[in-house]
């Protein structure tokens, strides 16, 4: 079966598993494991910042980060593609007592300008604009991710209203594969940033959370609140940095295959339009006679797994469990679909 549902299903690889065996490990809720200390340093260097916080997913990175920087009846203002609105289960209800903001960006990004006249005025009876949330690359904006001088942008808005910025960067590594920007830049712009290594990266579990010192002691305050102290966790430390020296720049293959399935895709019948292809992500949709749960049951048949976005909308996503033949397999395929 060729697993397009997300780039979340990956398995470790037998380098991988190697690797995880070989890892020193100790009770980290004690803060005595080595291999999480070392991946937790080893992050925040590279992004610039004070201090990183291994969690077990990126939900949970997500869900601390809003609880850091807000009280209850505070307001984060987002995209209204944001995970943290679409696909968080509503948690910044639920553990900080807030209210999203969600504005209508274009492919998963908003504006400075929109975020500025999304901030509330300082009345009793309104929520408090507190914190921006962006997410990059977007996951439901179809792999769309954010410049860095448009979050240069955006920084200065939150700085003149006195907003914290955090990132969602589930999958900034595939933007920087694209960009090719300075991971350290983006710790100078944002107060957290929360990185998955579960995804395009291949790792089977794990996400951290960066920031200064101050929050990510905080942080790990709420972490352990939140069931998310794994002790022995060295060993999922280790295979989120082994994908960080050996997976990240293989990524670019996941984004050139995503290009050119959107290539054929735009010349079969059955798909009314393609939305913008940026990274690994791949979001088409299918014929107003069609439904997407009828297009995939077709693709299932012919070893072929996806995920609807929509009645009429379907998801692929690449990664590094797509093998070359697989790959060229879903190609010809698609190519004997074009008349459906």
């Amino acid at each position: 079966m060729i697993n397009l549902i997300s780039d979340t299903v990956t398995k470790p690889t037998p380098d991988m598993l190697a690797y995880m065996l070989q890892a020193h490990v100790g009770d980290d809720v004690f803060g005595e494991d080595p291999s999480v200390q070392q991946l937790q340093t080893k992050m925040a260097q590279m992004f610039g910042m004070e201090a990183g916080l291994f969690c077990p997913s990126g939900t949970m990175t997500n869900q601390i980060a809003l609880k850091v920087h807000t009280q209850a009846l505070d307001e984060v203002i987002c995209d209204h593609y944001s995970h943290i609105y679409q696909y968080e289960s509503a948690g910044y209800a639920l553990i900080s007592s807030i209210s999203l903001q969600p504005l209508i960006g274009i492919n998963g990004k908003i504006t400075a300008q929109q975020i500025a006249q999304a901030v509330k005025p300082s009345y009793d009876w309104l929520s408090k604009s507190k914190l921006v949330v962006l997410e990059s690359t977007c996951n439901k904006g179809g792999g769309g991710y954010y410049t860095l001088p448009e979050i240069e942008e955006i920084r200065q808005v939150c700085d003149r209203f006195g907003l914290k910025l955090h990132l969602d960067g589930a999958r900034l590594f595939n933007a920087l594969v694209e960009t090719r920007e300075d991971p350290k830049r983006y710790g100078q712009l944002f107060d957290t940033i929360s990185l998955c290594f579960s995804k395009g990266l291949g790792a089977p579990v794990g996400s951290i959370l960066l920031g200064s010192r101050s929050d990510i002691l905080l942080a790990k305050r709420f972490r352990k609140v939140l069931g998310g102290g794994m002790r022995q966790s060295g060993y999922l430390a280790a295979a989120c940095s082994y994908a960080v020296d050996h997976h990240w720049d293989r990524m670019k293959v996941d984004h050139e295959r995503a290009k050119r399935v959107e290539g054929i895709l735009l010349g079969c019948g059955f798909v009314a339009g393609v939305s913008p292809v940026f990274t690994n992500i791949v979001i088409f949709h299918v014929r107003e006679d069609l439904t997407a749960d009828g297009i995939l049951s077709i693709l299932h048949e012919k070893g072929v797994s996806a995920s609807a976005f929509g009645p009429k909308s379907i998801r692929f996503v690449f990664h590094l469990d797509i093998t070359d033949s697989q790959f060229e397999a879903l190609c010809g395929l698609l190519e004997g679909l074009k008349n459906l």
